[in-house]
């Protein structure tokens, strides 16, 4: 590991405030010389925390937009456990398609490259970064810094959870069967539309299913629900759906 990575490394594990991530990471940015770098949290009751060097002009935007609903890199992430190049996401549709350009000409720039994260009670986090480079130039980096970047990714998820302000979650309510069943299915990647055939209902039904599991589990939006049903073992990914019917229709865009 070079010297550089180690010391910032060793900086970071004596950090006492979540603030002192922020100067981590921009630190890190400036080592890989690259345009940018962020680290995203989201524990299973919701709780968000992030840190990065993204200009705040772009985060806002992102924000006031909803970007996180449609982000082609939060969607296939979410469903993968190794970094992923953003190269190899579905940018296909239009919504990503006007996302992606926004975000060049922002300054984020035209490669990515996301490590997920899972940890403790369903938390889930991304550690990305970004540059402008060609492909061969962006493959060539990724491949010689993949070890140390999966390892600054965990060194920085490790100390936002020793730094989380503890508190326990209000206990759940249970779940009705058929919010299990649409949870379910949105866990696996289907669009509300292909859920709502196949359970037989309505779109608006299906809405006040996906609203009332939200409300039960404490989420502020749908993934954050999803999340917290899979570390509560209320769905297990994967298995057969409570629909007696039984059997999964052909899988398509990833679930708003």
């Amino acid at each position: 590991m070079h010297l550089t990575l180690r010391r910032l490394l060793a900086e970071l594990d004596r950090a006492t405030e979540l603030s002192a991530l922020q100067d981590a990471i921009v630190a890190l940015r400036a080592h890989y010389e690259i345009s940018h770098m962020v680290y995203h949290w989201v524990s299973a009751d919701g709780e968000q925390y992030g840190c990065g060097t993204y200009p705040a002009s772009w985060v806002q935007h992102y924000l006031s937009n909803d970007y996180l609903r449609i982000d082609p890199v939060i969607i296939g992430c979410f469903h993968r456990f190794h970094p992923v190049d953003w190269k190899a996401l579905d940018w296909s549709g239009k919504a990503a398609i006007m996302l992606r350009a926004e975000a060049v000409a922002a300054g984020v720039g035209n490669q990515g490259y996301s490590i997920p994260i899972r940890g403790p009670s369903g938390q889930f986090a991304l550690f990305s970064l970004t540059n402008t480079a060609g492909d061969a130039d962006w493959a060539i980096f990724t491949e010689k810094n993949r070890r140390d970047l999966i390892m600054c990714a965990h060194a920085f998820n490790q100390k936002a959870i020793e730094l989380e302000v503890k508190r326990l979650p209000e206990p759940l309510k249970p779940l009705l069967g058929r919010e299990i069943d649409v949870l379910t299915y949105l866990a696996m990647g289907y669009s509300r539309g292909q859920v709502a055939q196949t359970l037989n209902i309505s779109e608006h039904t299906l809405r006040a299913y996906v609203e009332g599991a939200r409300f039960k589990l404490g989420a502020s939006n749908t993934m954050h629900a999803v999340a917290r049903a899979v570390a509560e073992g209320l769905i297990v990914l994967g298995g057969a759906a409570r629909n007696a019917r039984g059997g999964w229709p052909g899988k398509s865009e990833a679930a708003e």
